[in-house]
């Protein structure tokens, strides 16, 4: 079968890249699309095995490298575009637009959707709001506009033949948004490369990239609390300066930190601090695999992927004091690491590919007999 590759946008290397990686290794003559493609030549390598992506007419709009989401209006048109009525089999990889992608009877469309539009449905009023469109005629002209995109994502989740969800929970969102059944598939996680290690050092880590909805500041504030407790935050962001000038000196901003450097972080800490509600999050399972427990919010995907008081601990509310709760709690529990990196296992890229193949010949059967 020809087959097309279609995802959102290509401009960093994070979770959702991940999975395209692993479908790269299962099938190598995919055909692909993104809306844009600003990878690096060491991404490239890793995540299209050398190759690039046809894109959009945003690939070439003014500023698109810098900040690709300021054309959001434009997304449903530019997807659109594509002409891929010659290949049998699309897969899409989507958080946003890319399962909108035309299609026809004679085309099998597999979505793997590690969520619904996150900015037009749940999260429209916080990224509003961080967006600074919250109010004025800014912020109506912006409501019309995802009133708009939520009114064709909907429509265009019909030219999904199957889903495939990241996690349960996105399985439920996808039920509720789109009236859609879906087969969860666990996104893949390096765990060979995430390695054990039993022997903790005395301090805490979190990393991610430092915007508002990772929840950063509320670790940062936690710990601010906790001054005999030590931390350490990797990643960058917009958020970078002013977590540092409110952090006592018992944090310690590291910057964007490289794998070697994020993995020997991870082995070494006594707790992995996870504040957001992801989908799934991929980041807490590759600390565990190193052996270190989490301590995180108890909601969303991390349910899923972390144990109570086997492989973690929750907090229950997105504040500081029940992170500092959590944290005290956590200090008085003793964990295996051993047990904590097998639990890890079950999310491992082997299992992941094999999943993965086994759906998709699957309906690539039932689809040519049909």
């Amino acid at each position: 079968m020809k087959k097309a590759l279609i995802s959102d946008w290509y401009y960093v290397n994070g979770g959702a890249e991940k999975v395209i990686h692993s479908i790269n290794s299962i099938w190598k003559d995919f055909d692909h699309f993104a809306l844009i493609d600003f990878l690096d030549d060491n991404d490239r390598s890793f995540i299209l095995n050398g190759k690039k992506a046809k894109t959009s007419f945003i690939q070439r709009l003014p500023t698109a490298k810098q900040n690709h989401r300021k054309f959001l209006q434009l997304f449903p048109i530019a997807i659109e575009q594509f002409n891929l009525s010659d290949y049998e089999l699309i897969i899409s990889s989507s958080s946003a637009v890319a399962k909108g992608v035309k299609t026809h009877k004679n085309q099998l469309h597999i979505c793997y959707c590690h969520s619904p539009m996150r900015y037009a449905w749940d999260l429209q009023d916080q990224y509003l709001k961080d967006s600074g469109l919250d109010s004025g005629l800014k912020g109506f002209y912006a409501k019309y506009v995802l009133n708009k995109i939520r009114k064709w994502d909907l429509k265009n989740s019909e030219n999904v033949d199957y889903f495939i969800a990241n996690s349960n929970h996105i399985a439920q969102r996808i039920k509720k948004i789109y009236n859609r059944e879906s087969t969860v598939i666990y996104p893949p996680v390096d765990v060979d490369f995430f390695s054990l290690e039993e022997q903790k050092e005395d301090y805490y880590f979190t990393a991610s990239r430092l915007v508002s909805y990772k929840k950063t500041q509320l670790i940062v504030e936690a710990f601010n609390k906790l001054p005999k407790l030590k931390l350490i935050v990797a990643g960058d962001g917009p958020e970078f300066e002013k977590l540092q000038k409110m952090a006592k000196r018992n944090i310690e901003f590291v910057g964007f930190v490289d794998n070697l450097r994020l993995k020997s972080y991870m082995q070494k800490a006594k707790g992995f601090v996870f504040a957001a509600e992801e989908d799934f999050g991929i980041i807490p399972v590759e600390a565990q695999a190193c052996g270190t427990p989490v301590i995180a919010f108890g909601k969303g995907g991390t349910l899923e992927t972390v144990v109570e008081n086997e492989t973690g601990v929750f907090f229950q509310e997105q504040n500081p004091q029940k992170i500092k709760e959590a944290i005290i709690n956590f200090e008085n529990i003793k964990f295996d690491p051993q047990i904590i990196r097998e639990y890890a296992m079950k999310f491992s890229k082997q299992r992941f590919e094999n999943e993965m193949k086994g759906f998709v010949e699957e309906k690539c059967k039932v689809f040519k007999a049909g």
